[in-house]
């Protein structure tokens, strides 16, 4: 099976969303909820992958054996994944939009997917090029939040 590029799979998890609560209606306290949702989820995932190219190393989620650099500080100091965080943020904002339970089912699906085949590739990749290092800052940092 070809792999699926994280912002790819967030885009058809935001398209289910759609389907299945397609005449959603935010009213305006979810509306604000949503977009302060939306600004600060797109804000993350941006500013993390300025820090990654400043750090000179890739951003593509399907070549992690081309990082150059463990990044450590900025938001990856408080999440070890703040590019799937925003992603995730940006599918609850989503969510709240559409209003009601069925928009956050698509939310759970992406984060577990996202956890079980792109992280823990990830991580084994990180680990095996950057050994120790890379071991102390996941006693350090969470994968999530």
């Amino acid at each position: 099976m070809p792999h699926v590029p994280p912002p790819v799979f967030a885009l058809a998890a935001a398209g289910v969303q759609h389907a299945l609560a397609p005449h959603g209606s935010a009213g305006s306290t979810r509306r604000v909820l949503a977009l302060a949702l939306a600004a600060g989820s797109a804000g993350l995932a941006g500013a993390t992958i300025r820090r990654f190219r400043a750090a000179d190393t890739t951003v593509d989620p399907t070549q992690p054996t081309r990082a150059t650099t463990l990044v450590t500080d900025g938001p990856n100091a408080v999440t070890r994944n703040p590019m799937y965080v925003g992603l995730a943020g940006l599918l609850t904002a989503h969510a709240v939009a559409r209003g009601g339970l069925a928009p956050w089912f698509p939310v759970a699906g992406f984060v577990a997917a996202i956890d079980r085949f792109q992280i823990a590739p990830e991580e084994e990749a990180l680990r095996a090029t950057f050994g120790q290092a890379y071991d102390d800052y996941c006693a350090r940092v969470r994968r999530w939040i």
